[in-house]
């Protein structure tokens, strides 16, 4: 793959279709959470998510994880729509997914093992040598995979709690991988590293999404980290007022966008000008309560952004 991906003729392999959120509260009222939102993802692009804390970043990649449904709406994934999670869609969390009574190859190695055997050969002594033969096969595949991950064979046999936060959240990412997913979703993956390795970390993720082609849809909080990361950018907010300026519920798509630069920039590009400037449109249109876009001024310039409804008419027809 070369530049960034700007096939049109091809199919996409997300469509989130005016998906709208309502959660229950205790009083017995509901609260909008996503209201009209259209994501049109095509294979191999990386997308970042950004938005304002509670407007449903992570309630959206649910959505493509398959494990929530929209009130009302389709989210659909390479032409079906979601019914729930497949192992091609793989996730990544910020908190590590590893286990800690088990070395690394095995962490990486158990979902190929809990897929290719059953409880009987687990269970029963008398298919203990298939079971045997299968998680040795499984293992050799898992470090094959280390090698690609940065790590060291010798890694293999530590136990996550010898590891550092990095290799962590590389041994996390080499366990979803490893199912060979058609989709990588990463939720808040760096939250919790310190700048220095969170860094490091946003070079191994794209060149591995270089590497093996792949299609990743990645949230976090941090607006630097997305303009950097993602080749297209996409803005949820709640921040936002229907054109006669009434007040908007729930939140929209208000920035659909690719990103400055190249696929892979150098860490320095997060100091030139052309970069400074789209990451303060980005926080003023998104992040910023005081300026409200309309929703005729979303900023929605990409090839596959959809433009919502009117926001006077899309709550009420989907609220109760």
């Amino acid at each position: 793959m070369t530049g960034r991906p700007d096939a049109r003729d091809e199919p996409h392999l997300i469509e989130v279709e005016k998906a709208c959120v309502r959660y229950p509260l205790r009083d017995g009222s509901t609260k909008l959470v996503l209201n009209d939102v259209s994501l049109n993802v095509r294979e191999g692009e990386f997308v970042t998510l950004v938005g304002p804390t509670g407007c449903g970043k992570s309630t959206l990649l649910r959505l493509v994880l398959g494990s929530e449904k929209p009130t009302s709406g389709q989210a659909r994934f390479d032409g079906r729509e979601i019914a729930g999670v497949e192992r091609e869609r793989g996730i990544v969390y910020q908190k590590y997914s590893l286990f800690p009574h088990i070395s690394v190859v095995d962490n990486i190695a158990i979902g190929l093992l809990l897929r290719d055997t059953g409880i009987p050969e687990r269970l029963n002594p008398l298919r203990w040598p298939a079971f045997f033969r299968k998680r040795r096969a499984c293992r050799e595949i898992a470090r094959s995979l280390v090698d690609r991950m940065g790590l060291v064979r010798a890694d293999c046999d530590k136990y996550p709690h010898e590891l550092s936060g990095g290799m962590r959240q590389r041994v996390a990412i080499a366990q979803a991988l490893v199912m060979e997913p058609k989709l990588l979703l990463m939720d808040e993956p760096f939250g919790a590293l310190d700048h220095t390795t969170r860094e490091s970390m946003q070079i191994f993720v794209l060149e591995k999404w270089k590497e093996l082609d792949m299609t990743i849809v990645f949230v976090t909080h941090d607006l630097e980290e997305a303009c950097y990361l993602g080749s297209r950018i996409v803005g949820l907010s709640q921040y936002w007022t229907g054109d006669d300026g009434s007040p908007g519920e729930g939140a929209k798509i208000v920035i659909d966008k690719r990103t400055p630069g190249k696929d892979l920039n150098p860490t320095n590009f997060k100091y030139t000008p052309d970069f400074a400037g789209f990451l303060e449109k980005v926080r003023c249109d998104v992040l910023d309560p005081e300026h409200k876009r309309k929703l005729s001024q979303f900023d929605l310039d990409h090839q596959d952004a959809v433009r919502p409804h009117d926001a006077t008419t899309t709550g009420a027809r989907d609220g109760h």
